[in-house]
């Protein structure tokens, strides 16, 4: 029988790393995006264009572009987050060194996206329809991204409505794939199958992107629950890093922020029966790497114990440890 392919797109470099408050210097930056192409990941997030002053994490964009090894059939993405900062994407196009895919992010909770992009969602359509249509001529995938979809730290509950007009101006307007944002990781599989299951009802040709943050470590159940409904594009992050941009600006909601971990959902869907054409040493080396980057123990638990063995392994006889229960 054949395996279910899944296309698993790495977020450390992007969606990882705007969480954190320490530089990460643009070398090693490079050395983790090269080695999580060498993993076999179809798709990576590789840096923001956001304003420098806002998230100076990504002060270095261009120099990361010009500088990454482009694997041949890997896809590299980054996110845009206005139309300055498309005109700076543009001139890396021309030039050569661009991306592959653009993310736009429009949040389904308007107060949620005047919070965080400073404009209704009027605005935002108008700014996003002249962004995408400018980047397909330009032969740039668009990534929509709706936020928001399952609950909204600033406004709680969204109406399904809200969540169905900001998808349906990206499906409209021309976007690749739509990336369903659980921004600050309020999902639960019941409102991940009412809730996607009515997308996929109402929008039966589009390709979607599961990308659960795992704030309340539920990112595993709820990925593994969009898989099963049949969604096959998945985002995560090495060592569950990522979530709430480290702005400085005050916190809008409490906890852990970070996405679903790699190691641990790439580890999980190949045990039961899932194809992800990512190695699973590759992925725990560059694990591994991760931590060492940030100089901390990140939440990736296949990281440090193993993906699970099938054949009779021998102890170490010199280690003196004896087999538990």
């Amino acid at each position: 029988m054949e395996k279910t392919a899944l296309t698993f797109c790495e977020c450390y470099a992007r969606d990882g790393l705007q969480s954190m408050p320490i530089w990460v210097p643009t070398e090693k930056k490079i050395e983790m995006i090269n080695m999580i192409s060498e993993a076999g990941f179809p798709k990576l997030e590789v840096t923001s264009f956001s304003h420098p002053k806002l998230l100076p994490q990504f002060r270095d964009c261009v120099e990361v572009l010009q500088q990454i090894k482009r694997k041949p059939g890997t896809s590299y993405v980054v996110l845009m987050p206005n139309e300055k900062g498309f005109e700076r994407f543009l001139k890396c196009q021309k030039e050569g060194y661009g991306a592959d895919e653009i993310i736009l992010m429009i949040s389904s909770s308007e107060a949620h996206n005047t919070l965080n992009f400073r404009l209704t969602h009027t605005e935002a359509f108008k700014v996003h329809a002249r962004i995408m249509e400018e980047a397909i001529k330009q032969g740039v995938k668009v990534i929509g991204c709706t936020g928001t979809v399952y609950g909204c730290p600033v406004g709680g509950d969204v109406p399904y409505s809200e969540v169905h007009k900001v998808t349906k101006f990206y499906v409209d307007h021309g976007a690749d794939t739509l990336m369903l944002g659980d921004t600050t990781g309020v999902a639960n599989p019941n409102i991940v199958k009412q809730r996607l299951g009515q997308l996929i009802s109402d929008f039966p040709n589009t390709k979607f992107i599961a990308h659960f943050h795992d704030t309340r470590g539920t990112g595993v159940v709820n990925t593994l629950t969009a898989i099963e409904m049949g969604v096959t594009y998945v985002d995560t992050s090495i060592g569950a890093i990522g979530g709430q941009p480290a702005s400085g600006a005050s916190k809008y909601s409490l906890g852990f922020t970070g996405n679903t971990c790699s190691e641990d959902m790439v580890a999980l869907v190949e045990e039961m029966g899932y194809s992800t054409g990512v190695d699973m040493d590759l992925l725990l080396k560059a694990g591994h790497f991760g931590e060492e980057l940030l100089d901390m123990r990140l939440r990736g638990n296949v990281t440090h114990s193993g993906p699970v063995l099938h054949q009779p392994s021998t102890p170490d006889k010199g280690s003196g440890e004896k087999i538990k229960n």
